[in-house]
């Protein structure tokens, strides 16, 4: 999209949000027609100070996001409150359109139709007033939940414990304990204290094993440089693995040259290595303890949708390691399970992965679980097992678009194998 389609598509979404600020205004005034009238002028003042402002930003925004001027972490939590500040004002004149609809209906009706009234009375109270206060009243509970979940659900980092059962385990890997995250997105994040946090976490769990399954950034290697001496904390007595997920191939930025792309992904790898983690790209390692041996297979991102790139080759990755009795896979995408590993490689007993966030928007409570990402992804969050295979979808640990998190916690996994149940 060149500058100009960007810019024309820009004020043609900027004209239609002009229109629903118009739209929740209306409400705004009836509320406060009995106010003072200074308070109201400094209410109406701020308002359109603030509407004002939002228009003008995304305009910026849009024309400057491939590059930004300001720093980024700067243009991503504005544009995530202006967002939620616009979501609320949609929730709220949400009645205030069914109202103008079936007023609507009621005078072609009439029109039509001699001796049909419109009324303006509601329980003692003029329509409008009745919807202006609900509108008003909408508006605040996705403005304040979404708020909430931006300051503090989103550090909420929960850990998740469960036991997964592998008739074939071997001895020497009983009570083998996993700790899994997914999904960082440093480029989400101001600093790193978060971060730090989690990783204390995470060592307090003492695991034998670390995996990361995968979107470490959100477009650029440069934005996990920050945190290296950080995650480098991280140890375990048979490694820490890590994998790449579909943001960390730099796909949504446009570069200048395929050269400078390339050298993104390129750097990315060596931040992994600098981290001590062992980045797998579609490669496997046979993983011995108490004279016993189990495999671990860690692939490239492989999406089922059109949109995701297919860079994983699992054939590849486990050549060689056909007679370790239990193996594990580090997939990005859920989807790969559905879609070919429990197809093609029934003899992978757990797959790990990630990249649904859980939409990080959902209710999650005991004996229910929803969210609108199982409208897109069959597995979607937790533990799914069909026969003798399992995987594990972590709801990862970052976060992007919405730069917080509504009933779904950032997660660290917890697994223990065994073979007993």
């Amino acid at each position: 999209m060149t500058i100009l389609m960007r810019f024309i598509f820009s004020l043609i979404v900027i004209a239609l949000l002009f229109v629903v600020d118009v739209y929740f205004f209306q409400s705004l005034k009836t509320v406060t027609s009995g106010w003072p009238a200074l308070r109201r002028v400094w209410t109406y003042r701020i308002y359109w100070g603030v509407s004002a402002f939002s228009l003008l930003f995304m305009l910026f925004a849009s024309l400057t996001w491939q590059h930004p001027v300001l720093p980024k972490f700067v243009q991503l939590y504005t544009f995530c409150v202006i967002m939620v500040m616009l979501i609320a004002k949609i929730s709220g004149i949400v009645p205030l359109l069914i109202d103008d609809i079936v007023r609507l209906g009621r005078w072609l009706a009439g029109f039509f139709n001699e001796g049909v009234e419109l009324s303006n009375k509601t329980n003692g109270i003029s329509r409008a007033t009745f919807l202006s206060y609900t509108a008003i009243g909408l508006a605040a509970i996705p403005f304040g939940t979404m708020l909430y979940g931006m300051i503090k659900t989103a550090f909420d980092f929960t850990a998740r414990r469960l036991k997964v059962t592998l008739p074939n385990l071997p001895a020497g890997f009983e009570g083998l304990k996993i700790v899994q995250i997914s999904d960082i997105h440093s480029g989400s994040f101001m600093n790193g204290k978060s971060f730090e946090r989690a990783v204390q976490m995470i060592m307090d769990e003492k695991p034998d094993i670390i995996f990361f399954t995968g979107d470490l950034v959100n477009d650029r290697s440069s934005e996990a440089e920050p945190h290296i001496d950080i995650w480098k904390q991280l140890s375990a007595p048979l490694g820490v693995f890590s994998i790449y997920g579909n943001h960390d191939y730099g796909d949504y930025v446009q570069w200048d040259t395929p050269e400078l792309k390339a050298a993104n992904l390129e750097n990315l790898a060596s931040i992994h290595k600098k981290m001590g983690w062992d980045l797998l790209r579609n490669e496997h390692r046979i993983l011995e303890r108490n004279g016993d041996k189990i495999g671990l297979i860690g692939v490239e991102n492989w999406g089922d949708a059109g949109r995701f790139p297919k860079f994983g080759d699992i054939n590849k990755a486990r050549a060689g390691m056909e007679n370790v009795p239990v193996k594990l896979l580090l997939s990005h995408d859920p989807s790969h399970w559905n879609a070919h590993v429990r197809q093609f490689h029934k003899d992978i007993n757990v797959t790990f992965s990630g990249h649904t966030h859980g939409f990080q928007f959902g209710i999650e409570i005991p004996g229910f679980k929803w969210s609108p990402s199982q409208f897109v992804y069959k597995q979607w969050a937790g533990l799914y097992s069909s026969e003798n295979q399992h995987i594990y979808v972590n709801r990862g640990l970052g976060f992007l678009g919405y730069l917080g998190r509504v009933g779904i916690k950032p997660e660290i996994t917890v697994m223990e194998l065994s073979s007993k149940a």
